[in-house]
């Protein structure tokens, strides 16, 4: 069990590292919410281990790598931790395709959280384009699904003798 704890950290410090690399200028508001699609796949596969307080603390982390409100991406990703906690064995058995469209829900959810704190402070952005990183999360969520799944059990299945 401890090798998926250190397959959960390694896929959040890529996903904390996907989410700072700068891209061009066209590109930036597709950028997926990596770090919520990973725990949410880490709280679906490993729910006893990443919880409501991790998510806070990982939310904590994002704010401050984002550089916005410290504690605004920390609620939106406890709320939605505390919902694929309620839903996770439902959310297991599900395809693919089904997954990815309460994925989108999810990220969805989290990203009006964020900009209903944003806006409070009035610093809301006024494009549209702020929602599309919902739908390419839920685009990309099917490859990340079975990236993680496979790096969770490389890691996790190891035979000691």
């Amino acid at each position: 069990m401890k090798s998926n704890i250190r397959a959960a950290i390694l896929a959040l410090f890529v996903a904390f590292m996907l989410t700072i690399m700068p891209l061009p200028e066209g590109v930036r508001e597709f950028r997926p919410d990596w770090v919520t699609l990973v725990l949410i796949y880490w709280a679906m596969a490993l729910p006893s281990r990443t919880g409501v307080t991790v998510a806070w603390l990982v939310g904590l982390m994002l704010d401050v790598t984002h550089g916005a409100i410290l504690g605004q991406h920390a609620l939106g990703l406890t709320i939605v931790i505390y919902i694929v906690h309620l839903q996770h064995q439902r959310m297991r058995v599900a395809s693919l395709v089904q997954q990815a469209i309460v994925i989108f829900f999810l990220l969805l959810l989290k990203q009006l959280i964020v900009l209903w704190v944003s806006g409070i402070v009035g610093r809301a952005p006024d494009t549209w384009l702020y929602f599309m990183p919902s739908l390419v999360g839920a685009l990309l969520w099917p490859w990340l699904y079975i990236i993680l799944r496979d790096l969770r059990r490389k890691f996790g299945y190891r035979v000691r003798f």
